[in-house]
């Protein structure tokens, strides 16, 4: 057993949880050999950064307990594989088919889906915050995405994290449809100017205004 230490305890916790399901406190103490008011603190801790919940058990003899479990926030703890299934299924469907056509259809699709999903918020207002909405937006996503005004008719969108990297690294598709996704989204010229599926510490687009692109009324 690691040594008990605040960390490494509310790791073991979170593992008992996970493997045992329903766990009242005095079961996590005896599990884990330390008393009952450590585990209670350490619960109680997780249960304010919204990992565990409780329900009250009312038994047949004695006093109602509490029984404690992991929230769906908790399960994001621990080690998922999503992207290798994604590229194992992208690779059956190709392999199915014969056809690198289906793949880019898949994407466009996908683009099409978020177009329409964003499209709205991204409806109206000057280029540069319709920047700072989708910036936001990719943050929301996990990209941990910023931007930045490089010129007067230059903009910059930095995103330091790609949740799609071994799709993207695989099928390069993913990052031509973020790209034409932005255009469309931003009605702007938009160049990929750095990659992280190439190598990049991050994924860089430059956005100007087109030629034809007015700015939008304000709400």
């Amino acid at each position: 057993m690691l040594p008990h230490e605040e960390g490494s305890t509310r790791e073991q916790l979170l593992q008992l949880l996970k493997t045992r399901g329903n766990s009242s406190i005095g079961e996590l103490s005896k599990e884990l050999a330390i008393t009952e008011m450590a585990v209670r603190r350490h619960v109680q801790a997780l249960e304010r950064d919204g990992l565990v919940r409780s329900v009250l058990v009312r038994q047949a003899m004695g006093r109602p307990s509490y029984w404690y479990s992991l929230t769906e926030r908790a399960d994001d703890l621990f080690p998922k594989n999503y992207p290798q299934l994604a590229l194992d299924l992208l690779e059956e469907l190709e392999e199915q088919h014969g056809d690198a056509q289906v793949i880019d259809r898949l994407f466009e699709g996908r683009r099409d889906k978020l177009a329409a999903r964003y499209r709205e918020r991204l409806a109206r207002g000057e280029l540069e915050e319709r920047i700072a909405e989708l910036a936001a937006i990719q943050h929301a996503g996990g990209y941990m995405s910023d931007w930045e005004r490089e010129s007067e008719d230059t903009f910059l969108l930095h995103e330091y994290n790609c949740p799609i990297a071994q799709v993207a690294g695989r099928y390069r598709q993913a990052c031509h449809c973020e790209q034409r996704l932005f255009e469309e989204l931003l009605d702007a010229d938009v160049e990929r100017t750095e990659c992280i599926a190439d190598g990049g510490k991050r994924c860089t687009y430059a956005i100007r205004r087109s030629a034809s692109g007015a700015e939008r009324p304000a709400p």
